[in-house]
């Protein structure tokens, strides 16, 4: 059988889920069954990682406001290049990827959510046009990815595609990679001092930072010496630092922004936090389960498929700073058991979250779909 050819299709380009799960696919895939591109917005981090791989990248501008020219762009691309399947990864990607391969009926068209950010929508009516987009674009849709199996079961429920359709897949990573690599502690050297309790996230409202600034009120009372840490930029930056600064935590709570040495980093964290109002799968939390760091999480969708609480972490509400506060009290003052949390979670996560169990399963996804578009 020749190679089947691929389009992976995403917009932005910092190094979040979306782009770490597309990353894996285009650098795992086997190369002697697959010829992978990608197709992303002109510059970023996922760029660069592209093409440190020797991987073919299409820049194409995209963004949430509709313009003509991304589908162009993409459907010039799917002329061009012959592609056998284009596999488009979030809200954005998916409507001008999708949109760009709908008359093009020999070609194989698989679209990935990572996570259904849009169900929780401030705006009811925006809620429900994405939701209408999702089905209405699910016609023209092979195969509809969840990563989460709470999210297979939002997206039956609203109808998002067909039954037949609608496939799980679990994100994954090379848990023996982060072992060797971030361990090593080196970024984190200079802060081992002091306790130092973290987190990696976009600056977005669903990752609910606000819920660790107010925690670090208590923490900092009964623990003066702790560091806060977190990693990561995005469009509320400012309105958090403004936060911090209000509540008294500016000298305890540090914003690093973006950084290529994250997992460096959090290897040098004594508790990682994630304190999302919703989640997919996240990758971050397979990250600190690879690198064995005691972990405390929000109880919702997604993060408690991973985390068995009092366990292999601890969850909190995400409403409840006090309760957050409590449980990295807990930790800091009982270093054997933080250890013990962060080993078991490795153990727990490291054989069902395997990047070979992801990537195999996309591999049989992609087979089976060319093979039946050569039989049309």
């Amino acid at each position: 059988m020749r190679k089947i050819k691929v389009l992976e299709v995403i917009d932005k380009t910092f190094l979040g889920g979306g782009q770490k799960n597309l990353l894996s696919l285009a650098e795992n895939l086997d190369k002697d069954r697959f010829e992978i591109s990608v197709c992303s917005n002109p510059e970023g981090h996922l760029v660069d990682e592209v093409k440190r791989n020797n991987i073919p990248h299409f820049p194409v501008s995209m963004s949430k406001c509709f313009r003509r020219e991304p589908v162009r762009a993409i459907e010039a691309l799917l002329i061009k290049h012959g592609f056998d399947i284009i596999h488009t990864h979030g809200g954005v990607a998916g409507f001008y990827g999708r949109w760009a391969a709908r008359k093009h009926r020999d070609l194989a068209v698989i679209h990935t959510l990572h996570g259904v950010h849009y169900l929780y929508y401030r705006n009811i009516f925006l809620k429900y046009a994405y939701i209408w987009l999702e089905r209405f674009f699910s016609r023209f849709t092979h195969a509809v990815i969840f990563v989460s199996r709470a999210d297979r079961e939002k997206g039956k429920k609203l109808r998002l595609a067909s039954s037949e359709k609608i496939k799980l897949i679990e994100n994954g990573i090379d848990f023996s990679t982060f072992k060797r690599t971030g361990m090593k502690e080196s970024a984190g050297d200079e802060i081992r001092k002091d306790p130092v309790i973290g987190t990696i996230a976009r600056l977005h409202r669903q990752k609910n930072i606000p819920l660790l600034l107010s925690a670090g009120v208590r923490i900092k009372k009964h623990c003066p010496g702790v560091k806060i840490f977190v990693v990561g930029g995005g469009p509320l930056q400012e309105k958090l630092e403004r936060l911090n600064k209000k509540l008294g935590t500016a000298d305890i709570v540090f914003f690093l922004g973006e950084r290529e040495d994250a997992a460096e980093l959090m290897s040098g964290f004594d508790i990682f936090v994630l304190p999302s109002l919703w989640e997919g799968l996240p990758y971050v939390l397979l990250e600190a389960a690879a690198l064995e760091r005691p972990v405390i999480a929000t109880d919702v969708d997604g993060i408690k498929e991973m985390i068995e609480n009092d366990r292999t972490g601890i969850l909190v509400p995400p409403d409840k700073p006090d309760e957050l506060a409590g449980a990295a009290l807990k930790f800091l003052n009982n270093r054997p058991l933080a250890q013990k949390f962060g080993s078991d979670l490795c153990r727990s996560l490291k054989e069902r979250y395997s990047i070979s169990i992801m990537v195999n399963k996309i591999q049989n996804l992609y087979v089976e779909l060319f093979r039946e578009m050569e039989k049309r």
